[in-house]
């Protein structure tokens, strides 16, 4: 009896144990911010032509970036600054420039089709570089289908489409950035390379 008095006595003072942590809300992250005027060091790049020339070693590939526009005809662009974002959510992005003619048809649709160009269609990235507003139909013998998706064009002859949605814009100086959700894509071509571009011409892989 003893013994079991002891124990009981043992066991009362120890405490009870705490209650499992119930999770709370995560922690908010810190709120970000855009550099002021006041700590941007000066700019050295006065001539826009010395820009262009110097970030045109980056070498990149081509893409032709269209959709359905409201009064039912194709519009696009080319655009050689496509590049992946995020795998989750599946995002894209690229850039265009603010006096675009191409882009408000394509904006107002909401979605897009984004046909990565292979090494043999350097003439179709000439077609639609030309601005829409010389009134040129750049899709007048271009032979395209629509995506399954979106009903965005997507180029016959591409090495790839991806189909997406307007996610998000942003003013990016003189561009705007564009963020499209991507809803489809297929990889359509492997019996050649890409059409790329580097210090104002195009090229393929050697």
């Amino acid at each position: 009896m003893a013994v079991a008095a002891v124990r009981y006595l043992r066991t009362a003072a120890e405490p009870a144990p705490a209650p499992p942590a119930v999770p709370g809300p995560a922690p908010a992250p810190p709120p970000l911010r855009a550099v002021r005027p006041d700590e941007r060091l000066p700019s050295a790049v006065t001539d826009p032509r010395r820009l262009r020339a110097v970030l045109g070693h980056f070498c990149t590939g081509v893409t032709v970036i269209s959709a359905i526009a409201a009064d039912g005809t194709p519009a696009g662009f080319a655009c050689q600054s496509f590049s992946s974002l995020s795998l989750d959510p599946p995002l894209i992005s690229f850039n265009v420039a603010r006096t675009s003619s191409s882009w408000p048809r394509i904006a107002h649709s909401g979605r897009f089709c984004v046909s990565v160009l292979a090494a043999d269609q350097g003439e179709l990235c000439r077609t639609f570089a030309v601005s829409s507003s010389t009134g040129t139909d750049k899709f007048a013998d271009v032979d395209w289908t629509p995506t399954p998706g979106t009903g965005s064009p997507r180029l016959a002859g591409a090495l790839a489409w991806i189909d997406c949605s307007i996610h998000a814009v942003h003013i990016g100086g003189d561009h705007l950035i564009v963020l499209g959700r991507v809803c489809d894509l297929s990889a359509a071509r492997d019996d050649t390379g890409p059409l790329l571009f580097y210090r104002g011409g195009f090229g393929e892989l050697g």
